[in-house]
């Protein structure tokens, strides 16, 4: 690895012109395609907005069934309040002043009907599940046709829509006392575009939270505004390319909407992290180049008539020997942490839901790109700048800001704070030690209330029409309600009634609806005691139904089926994924230092600090803590989606910084030091780096966080408490208290597993 990285650091630092522009035509040429769909449907136009289904499940094989015998199209519905329903004389002039509206619906190309309680009667009783509880309104649906074609089908939406919206001014105009209608308006359609619009206004404001935010820090580190800027820079191709390689994805497979959110936060943290350390290495290797070339005799130095020549980008043997040295150590280092997390978030490949096959391709690419920027433009824009990248810029000048860079810049003394801080665990190593597994389980209690859920609506700020739709519709019209459950049989009727009656006799369901054709099957409607469809009590209706034992073919399907099918199939593959995550990365990691205990050591402390992180996201989300200063309402349980992605991603993030770490402490152990002392030089060299790289990190989770999607902010949530918890007491402390505690016995291997090594090693 080390070979090909020296050899891609002499072509970079060859070409470096060539290198920005290449990376400049992909990442502007990815996003316009990807933002503007000039060759196609754009990015957004093709994510999908659909609940996660696992592939073959019963309840995935119900609903296609149900779809297959469905003859109506799309439903569009208002929902219509503020009109006195309990007064006849309003009522009245209420239905008479929309029979032009009714009328106009009809005559709509592509309108199959009109369902409103003034067209049925107000005085049936199928009307009455059309009018509010609280008889302060009234709902009224317009059916589209089954098979239209797509843009047949967005027109009748469109003209369904405008037509819905002019309700209230036909209310309004009919002047009619105890009438001051207030509508909501929804369908599937603009759900879905509800869903897309929400993900890019949360796009926009995590990127407008979280840039500026993470390029003050990295002024903070390097000192210089320009410098700072070559990370960032890494990190913004790295996502722009990111949107492009996304909309490939969408042609292979599905790619839901948040999804884009999702590896944008990862693909911006990752690129920022990795840029830090290659940036931050460099300037350490130029500094040694120019000492070395400082100790060399005058007539080798580049002074005199050709130094011109010889200090133009790609023509400094000095910036080209450090770039080369910064690729073959910290480029090996970036590279290796991009294998390890790819290796993690490639493992939900092994998973049954296709959705989360999805994630995982596209959070690899992501992880690639991230990784390929900073080993390629990175490097190109510090060799443009060459050993200006030394100067002290403006800032410097500047008394708080100078004292501010010298205490927390990339170029840390031989002691300090985190040498100290070394020094003072390796006193006392069992008490830190103790301490720090006391303070992670008390963070990692509360996931005794962890639970999964797939939401729908409720991923959605409260503002949000299509969740006040929803919201209203659940609380004013429970006959609207979607069941519990469907059943779908295959049997005889005596086979089916049977069935119904044994589904009527579970304590918890209130009513079994009369059986109902569909096709070839016949389908039962179920709904038990509860207005929560992704609720445990609706969870345990379906498995109760399940276990009836039936004679018939059964298929029970609907939303509390799908959710459960979704997270039984997580559960039952993520001990393999974390057999495969764990056996991958403990190889990697002995490749890398030789020693068992290592590689163990690290799996063990990242599981101990994953869990103390989504303990605390639980405390958050679930029990509700900080629930207004985030902005949201609490749930019943962490997105089902997410929680792997949390995982494996967190996981590998965690180990980002492991290897961070142990990479300069195996160098010093190699040249001769003691552990301790190989634990403090270490430690004392990579504090400031692994340091600021999280706090800029958590700026961007953070920023993400700050967006109004609930998905998105349980991720931001997540991965910055991550970081944070593994920054501080896992890197810091516990760390080098297990290390010290070890001593010699760290690098440690049975001789059969030393001679793989020697034969092996991936060496620095």
């Amino acid at each position: 690895m080390t070979s090909v990285l020296r050899a891609l650091g002499r072509l970079v630092a060859r070409h470096p012109y060539l290198t920005v522009l290449a990376w400049t035509i992909l990442a502007v040429g990815c996003v316009i395609v990807a933002l503007t769909g000039i060759a196609g449907p754009a990015l957004f136009d093709r994510v999908e907005t659909d609940e996660p289904t696992v592939g073959g499940s019963e309840s995935e094989t119900g609903q296609q069934i149900l779809d297959q015998a469905q003859d109506e199209g799309e439903q569009v519905n208002i929902l219509v309040r503020g009109v006195d329903m309990s007064d006849p004389d309003t009522a009245s002039q209420v239905g008479a002043a929309l029979e032009p509206t009714h009328e106009d619906l009809t005559t709509i190309d592509g309108v199959a009907e009109v369902i409103s309680p003034f067209l049925i009667g107000l005085q049936e009783p199928s009307a009455e599940a059309m009018i509010a509880e609280g008889q302060d309104g009234f709902l009224l649906t317009v059916v589209l046709e089954a098979d239209l074609g797509d843009d047949a089908a967005e027109r009748a939406h469109a003209e369904t829509v405008d037509h819905l919206e002019s309700v209230p001014t036909e209310i309004d105009d009919a002047d009619i006392d105890g009438a001051t209608p207030d509508v909501l308006i929804s369908s599937e359609t603009l759900i879905a575009d509800s869903f897309v619009s929400q993900v890019q206004e949360d796009l926009v404001t995590g990127e407008v939270v979280a840039l500026p935010v993470a390029l003050a820090l990295m002024v903070i580190v390097f000192g210089g505004f320009l410098t700072a800027g070559m990370p960032l820079a890494g990190a913004l191709v790295s996502i722009m390319s990111g949107l492009g390689a996304l909309l490939g994805f969408t042609y292979v497979m599905d790619i839901s909407s948040y999804m884009v959110n999702v590896i944008t936060v990862v693909g911006l943290g990752l690129s920022i992290d990795y840029g830090l350390l290659v940036v931050s290495r460099y300037r350490e290797e130029l500094r040694a180049a120019m000492n070395d070339e400082h100790s060399l005799p005058p007539a080798t130095h580049s002074t005199g008539r050709h130094a011109a020549t010889r200090h133009r980008p790609g023509h400094d043997p000095v910036v080209t020997a450090a770039v080369v040295s910064t690729l073959a150590s910290g480029g090996r280092t970036v590279a290796f942490s991009a294998v390890t997390i790819a290796l993690a978030v490639s493992a939900m490949l092994l998973l049954r839901p296709d959705i989360m096959q999805a994630l995982s391709a596209s959070a690899v690419a992501v992880v690639l790109l991230a990784v390929l920027s900073a080993i390629t433009l990175v490097p190109a824009l510090m060799t443009i700048r060459g050993r200006r990248m030394l100067r002290p810029s403006l800032l410097s000048r500047v008394p708080g800001v100078r004292r501010l860079v010298n205490s927390l810049g990339d170029q840390a003394p031989e002691t300090g704070f985190f040498s100290r801080v070394a020094r003072t665990v390796h006193a006392h190593p069992w008490a830190v030690l103790l301490g720090v597994l006391a303070a992670l389980g008390v963070f990692a209690s509360p996931l005794a209330n962890f639970d999964m859920r797939s939401s729908s609506v409720e991923l959605l700020p409260a503002e949000s029409e299509q969740r006040q739709f929803l919201t209203a519709l659940g609380e004013q019209y429970p006959a609207q309600q979607a069941p519990t459950a469907q059943v779908v049989i295959d049997g005889t009727e005596e086979q089916v009634a049977a069935l119904a009656e044994d589904i009527d006799g579970l304590g918890e369901v209130e009513q079994v609806e009369d059986p109902a054709p569909v096709g070839d099957y016949v389908s039962l409607t179920v709904h038990a005691a509860t207005d929560d469809p992704s609720s445990d009590e609706a969870a345990a209706v379906v498995e109760d139904i399940r276990a009836i034992d039936s004679d018939a073919s059964t298929w029970v399907t609907g939303g509390a089926a799908s959710q459960k099918d979704f997270n039984d199939a997580l559960v039952e593959g993520l001990p393999l994924v974390a057999t495969v995550v764990c056996v991958a990365i403990f190889g990697l990691l002995f490749l890398m230092t030789g020693s068992v205990l290592v590689p163990l050591k690290a799996l063990l402390t990242n599981a101990l600090s994953l869990a103390a992180s989504l303990g605390i996201t639980v405390w958050v989300f679930i029990e509700g803590n900080f629930a207004d200063l985030l902005d949201f309402e609490p749930v019943a349980g962490l997105e089902s989606t997410l929680v792997p992605l949390i995982l494996t991603f967190g996981f590998g993030l965690a180990m980002d910084y492991e290897v961070f770490l142990l990479t300069r402490i195996k160098e010093f152990w190699d040249a001769g030091f003691s552990n301790d002392e190989a634990v403090e030089r270490g430690l004392q060299l990579m504090g400031r780096i692994i340091t600021s790289a999280a706090a800029i990190i958590i700026a961007v989770f953070a920023g993400f966080a700050a967006g109004d999607l609930l998905a998105i902010k349980q991720v931001g949530v997540a991965m910055a408490l991550v970081v944070l918890i593994d920054a501080t007491l896992v890197r810091l402390l516990l760390v080098p208290a297990t290390m010290t505690l070890l001593g010699k016995w760290n690098w440690w291997a049975p001789r059969p597993l030393r001679r793989l090594h020697q034969r092996f090693a991936i060496s620095h």
